[in-house]
């Protein structure tokens, strides 16, 4: 895949991280303002809303995957469980830790594990459906 193709791949990626991201920051904001629920286990739940919104969609339309939904779903819960590991130790650093907003603490965090969620899931778990970007 060419750098060009590289680029409008994860841009369709991105996209669908946006979707994905209405999901996680709605359940976040609900939760945190709504219910009191402290920053970190309230964007963990909204992470894993997000990740089903994104396995969803990524497997459909970014990936077009063709394998079958077993194993793919297995390596893509691995990539994201390791994403809300991530997810989670940055909002605990920066909400916790450096005392930020806890909304300016998940746009880091979001930047950080997009690109981890891009890389793992392009490369491991839909890396036999060769992306029709």
């Amino acid at each position: 895949m060419n750098i060009v193709s590289l680029l409008g791949h994860f841009s369709q990626f991105a996209l669908v991280g946006c979707a994905a991201a209405i999901g996680h920051y709605g359940l976040l904001i609900l939760l945190s303002e709504g219910f009191g629920t402290a920053p970190v286990p309230a964007s963990g739940a909204g992470f894993i809303l997000g990740a089903a919104i994104s396995y969803a969609l990524n497997y459909r339309y970014v990936f077009r995957s063709d394998q079958s939904h077993a194993p793919t779903a297995f390596k893509f819960l691995t990539v994201a469980t390791l994403g809300l590991c991530l997810n989670s130790l940055i909002m605990a650093l920066l909400t916790t830790g450096a005392g930020l907003h806890y909304l300016l603490a998940q746009v880091s965090a979001t930047a950080t594990v997009m690109v981890w969620s891009y890389a793992g899931n392009r490369c491991w778990t839909f890396a036999m459906g060769d992306p029709k970007a």
